[in-house]
């Protein structure tokens, strides 16, 4: 049962996340998205059989070297058996992360003020998620042609103060499962519960969109956010996941 709802997660984060060019070669998913985020330019493990790890490496680095791109692996701790092949071969250890549940039947409707709810991605938002999460052109490029390629339910979640969006999020269902994805506040607005309260609309979205619980993933060492979720019902941690990369 926990292995089926592992895989679940991992299948509703690549809907939530998509990459608009990808390759499924034997059991992996090979994601060529551009800029500079990892589980967007990597290689992923699938459901199901997979082929053996030396070969798909070969694969791997001959397609990404075709395309002028690093070579970058996703391993998750539910599927690791790529990791001391990766290690053998001199992939270096980066961006420990951990992937959080949150059951939303268990979940009480937020009481905090809501934030502004839309369910496609306003211009607003396009331009002060960029300037909040200091992404570079490439990402920013990347990133819409990302928002473009989903097909399932969203919804985008935003505070404005001072005529500025100062905290915003999205999120994705997939499958029942709400994904939550670019969770970040100014940094001149933070500690003012901002973050809860994007999060926290966007649970209640999913919720009365029928959707039975949230996963989100989040870096290993990142107290504050950890807490954060936690606070907002993010009370089991489903599996790690780390990225190997060729330098």
């Amino acid at each position: 049962m926990t292995d089926d709802l592992n895989w679940r997660v991992e299948e509703a984060c690549f809907n939530a996340w998509p990459s608009p060019r990808q390759v499924i070669h034997s059991g992996w998913l090979m994601r060529f998205s551009g800029g500079s985020i990892r589980r967007a330019n990597s290689v992923n493990p699938l459901r199901g059989p997979r082929a053996e790890p030396a070969g798909v490496i070969d694969a791997a680095e001959k397609l990404y070297s075709s395309l002028g791109r690093g070579f970058i692996f996703r391993v998750p701790s539910i599927a690791n058996e790529m990791e001391p092949h990766l290690v053998e071969r001199g992939y270096r250890f980066e961006g420990g992360s951990a992937v959080l549940y949150c059951d939303l039947k268990q979940r009480n409707t937020e009481t905090a003020p809501a934030a502004e709810l839309c369910r496609e991605m306003t211009p607003g938002w396009l331009r002060e998620s960029k300037r909040i999460s200091g992404w570079s052109e490439e990402d920013h490029s990347a990133f819409i042609d990302t928002i473009a390629s989903l097909v399932v339910p969203k919804a985008f979640a935003s505070v404005t103060m001072d005529g500025k969006i100062v905290a915003k999020a999205y999120g994705a269902i997939s499958n029942g499962l709400l994904v939550l994805e670019t969770v970040a506040t100014d940094p001149d607005y933070r500690k003012r519960g901002l973050g809860q309260r994007v999060v926290g609309t966007l649970l209640d979205w999913a919720k009365d969109e029928g959707a039975m619980a949230a996963c989100l993933q989040v870096l290993a060492d990142n107290p504050p956010a950890r807490a954060l979720y936690a606070s907002l019902g993010f009370d089991r941690e489903l599996y790690s996941y780390h990225y190997r990369r060729k330098p």
